[in-house]
């Protein structure tokens, strides 16, 4: 279990952000959620979280992403930051930790918020429509890649949450969108 240092990661409930907005709540990123998806209900929708870090000098930076894509036809996305004061030069630490606050975002997407972005899509499913959830993890199952020692223990964790693993090169949210914003 991690003990979070709130003291430097104040805003960290209330600082969702992408390009249009600031200081977004999680309920509000569920609204833009419920919105986007209400807009187009016959359409194929992946909601995808992911988190990515970055060691600096004298932090480090993890950003998680969480994106929902009406597969072919846009996405909505936003991305919320947390700071270590301190360089994290342990692997598995920081992807135990990434992956943490991965755990952390799909936790808040109760079954109740699940049940309702399902019923979105639900009268709609014989006409193709769809909606999966995906834990996007930073790492890869290839043999010159530093991480795949750890891929079983990740997808495990995240198999547990019911919710499917993806891992490089399909876990984009993570090792792209997210990683954009460690710099």
């Amino acid at each position: 279990m991690w003990c979070f240092n709130m003291k430097n990661n104040s805003d960290y409930y209330h600082s969702f952000k992408n390009l249009q907005e600031n200081g977004l709540s999680f309920e509000q990123v569920f609204e833009r959620i419920v919105t986007f998806m209400t807009s187009n209900p016959k359409a194929n929708y992946r909601l995808m979280v992911g988190t990515d870090s970055q060691v600096h000098k004298s932090q480090t930076v993890f950003i998680t992403g969480i994106v929902i894509q009406n597969e072919g036809n846009g996405v909505w996305a936003c991305i919320r930051k947390y700071i270590v004061p301190r360089k994290m030069t342990q692997l598995h630490e920081r992807i135990s930790l990434e992956l943490s606050l991965t755990e952390e975002i799909v936790s808040m997407f109760t079954e109740e918020r699940k049940n309702q972005l399902i019923a979105i899509v639900l009268p709609y499913l014989y006409e193709g429509a769809t909606f999966t959830m995906e834990g996007h993890i930073d790492i890869g199952a290839g043999k010159r890649n530093k991480t795949r020692e750890f891929v079983t223990e990740m997808v495990t964790r995240m198999e547990s949450m019911g919710v499917e693993p993806k891992i490089k090169p399909d876990a984009f949210v993570a090792s792209s969108y997210a990683n954009r914003y460690t710099k």
